[in-house]
């Protein structure tokens, strides 16, 4: 009904669309003819002959206009000057500057729909100005105005050269009002809409505006009447008059809704003064279409009555059997297996889908029972596996341990065969050799008792060294349990143990920060995890570099603690490399290194209430961060 509705519609806009077309086709025809009958005027013998002064132009001119239909025709110079004019009804002077006569001074014939004034009327009859004159009509819809009276006319103007002898060129102007012209409008209405070719009930009506004022209709205000001065609605003069285009819609016409095709009036200057409209009465269509709308929907209503019980009788047969299947369903679906349809098989499509059902909620019965029994042995199964791998992650923590104490002898072992090529010998040389010296010398060793003092202290500080090294290899023996750990201290005896690296790979060390509080870990285990992060860091500068180590009070959620900082300006690590850098057995140091170095460094630290927080970017370096709780906060 939409679409047969958009088709009606679009028919009737169609038609008017076509009846426009007949209407602007006459127009431009009366203008044709205008300018061809003032051409074949100019052109003739006869008022060539009038012209040389052989007959009387004037009363040429009266006799032509009468036959011609023209409300005024008369003969100008190229000045405007007024040589003859039809029953002397002209201005004296006219201007031509005007697109229509300037075009006829240059030679060229002109014909155009032009706007002229009442004072430009009534210079050339005073009748004409009448003509022009109405008194506005207040129009429903129409646009404001304060105007009571329109006096311009529409004028079809035409301009022709005329050539005389000696070489002077004259201007031979005609023209026909439009305004009040009912034989004009009457005619357009006529030809488009011809004798029934509109339904019973309907009529045709054809308008010329001068700007929107209807100067020539025979759309009736009554009866008798002619609505001469009423106004075209807003909506379409802002439509065609404001932005030119061409209308074709319903459009409410004076005092009725029409279908209407309404389009600009250009005049010679190419401004838009007026509209020509074409339309017919929307009633009788309306009336049309809602009769036929009503007689198929009464129509299917009467259908659907009638057909309704046969249909529901019908449905029933097929809905009854599938609810009961799908009741069946969320019998199923609610825990009970067993439920079934129990319909019984009549040969039709909806019995044998209820028997597929049955079979089918059979067969999930049995694949549930061989679920559960799948579900038993594999639960029996996971807590088989889940006890081998509990023994397994025992023997992986046993082994771990092992391998933390493999990676520590492995340390010691490393830092003692440099402090025993680098200390013992050195120390054993100089000790022997200054009690000779002080031997020999005897009483004259007082002469050099400042250089042998030096001498007691340097070797007195390798001591010390050796001394750093015993508390590292032997932690039982200098543990420190329980006392905690001073961060300044524990730098200093680790700088001490890997110095000869640091020495090797010509890496600067960097102090910052000084902490107050001891770390709640034992001296040695933070000792370890020092030189874990020291020696990582000088292998990560084999071509030298900065090694950074800080330490600072940082309380943490409301916790006192300590901050460790081991930066240092190496190699850096990827993203991939980073994530898996605390796993143990993960290692970038093929073949040198175990891949237990920092997973100890990390589980040391947690194990104390820390945490390790790592921050690296390749190429640019890396810094550890450890956080540990002091010792009053750790007890």
């Amino acid at each position: 009904m939409l679409r047969w509705n958009q088709k009606f519609d679009g028919v009737l806009i169609s038609k008017v669309r076509s009846d426009l077309t007949v209407a602007h086709q006459y127009l431009s025809r009366i203008l044709e003819n205008t300018s061809e009958h003032l051409q074949a005027l100019g052109e003739s013998a006869e008022f060539a002959e009038a012209l040389d002064g052989r007959g009387d132009v004037a009363n040429l001119l009266d006799a032509r206009r009468r036959v011609l239909g023209l409300d005024f025709l008369y003969l100008t110079d190229k000045d405007g000057r007024r040589i003859a004019a039809a029953g002397g009804e002209a201005p004296m002077r006219t201007n031509m500057d005007t697109p229509v006569l300037a075009s006829a001074n240059q030679g060229k014939a002109a014909v155009a729909i032009d706007l002229l004034s009442g004072e430009q009327l009534a210079a050339i009859s005073p009748a004409l100005a009448e003509q022009a004159a109405f008194d506005l009509i207040p129009t429903p819809n129409a646009a404001p105005t304060q105007s009571t009276q329109s006096t311009d006319g529409m004028v079809i103007r035409a301009a022709n050269p005329v050539s005389v002898r000696g070489g002077n060129e004259l201007v031979l102007v005609g023209g026909l009002l439009l305004n009040r012209n009912l034989e004009f409008i009457d005619t357009i209405n006529a030809l488009v809409y011809q004798t029934e070719s509109l339904p019973a009930g309907s009529r045709g009506t054809a308008t010329l505006f001068l700007d929107d004022v209807r100067v020539s209709t025979n759309v009736r205000l009554f009866e008798d009447r002619r609505a001469l001065g009423t106004r075209v609605s807003e909506v379409v003069r802002n439509a065609v008059l404001g932005d030119g285009k061409i209308w074709l819609d319903r459009a409410f016409v004076v005092n009725d809704w029409y279908i209407s095709a309404y389009e600009p009036i250009v005049d010679s200057g190419g401004k838009r003064i007026g509209m020509l409209y074409v339309g017919f009465l929307e009633r009788p269509f309306s009336a049309t279409k809602q009769i036929t709308i009503a007689t198929v929907i009464g129509t299917f209503l009467v259908v659907t009555i009638l057909s309704v019980p046969l249909f529901l009788r019908w449905a029933g047969s097929i809905f009854r059997p599938l609810e009961r299947m799908a009741e069946t369903i969320d019998t199923v679906e609610s825990g009970n297996l067993d439920a079934r349809t129990d319909i019984p098989d009549r040969g039709d499509e909806i019995s044998q889908v209820a028997a597929h059902l049955d079979d089918l909620l059979d067969r999930v019965k049995e694949r549930d029972r061989q679920l559960r029994e799948w579900n038993d042995e594999l639960n029996a199964r996971v807590k088989e596996r889940t006890a081998e791998l509990e023994e397994v992650n025992r023997q992986l923590e046993s082994a771990t341990k092992q391998l933390v104490m493999s990676e520590k002898l492995a340390a010691i072992g490393e830092i003692t065969a440099g402090v025993a090529h680098e200390m013992n010998n050195p120390i054993a040389v100089i000790q022997g050799n200054l009690e000779v010296l002080r031997s020999l010398m005897g009483e004259k060793a007082k002469e050099g008792e400042t250089e042998f003092r030096l001498i007691d202290e340097q070797t007195e500080r390798m001591n010390q060294i050796v001394g750093k090294l015993l508390q590292f290899a032997r932690p039982d023996e200098f543990s420190g349990a329980g006392e905690g750990a001073f961060t300044d201290e524990a730098f200093g005896d680790c700088v001490t143990l890997v110095r000869h690296m640091i020495r090797q790979n010509e890496i600067e060390i960097v102090r910052e920060g000084h902490s107050e509080q001891p770390a709640a870990i034992p001296r040695t285990e933070l000792q370890q995890i020092l030189v874990n992060l020291m020696v990582n860091a000088i292998h990560a500068m084999p071509d030298g570099g900065t090694l950074t180590l800080g330490c600072r009070d940082c309380p943490n959620d409301d916790s006192d603690g300590v901050e460790i900082t081991v930066g240092d300006t190496g190699t850096g690590m990827s993203e991939a490399t980073a994530a898996r850098i605390f796993d143990p057995f993960y290692t970038t140091k093929r073949g040198s290194g175990t891949g237990l170095g920092l997973s100890i460094t990390h589980l040391l630290v947690t194990e104390a209430g820390g945490s390790v927080n790592l921050e690296t970017r390749e190429g640019e370096g890396t810094t550890f961060r450890l956080w540990l709780p002091a010792v009053s906060q750790a007890s």
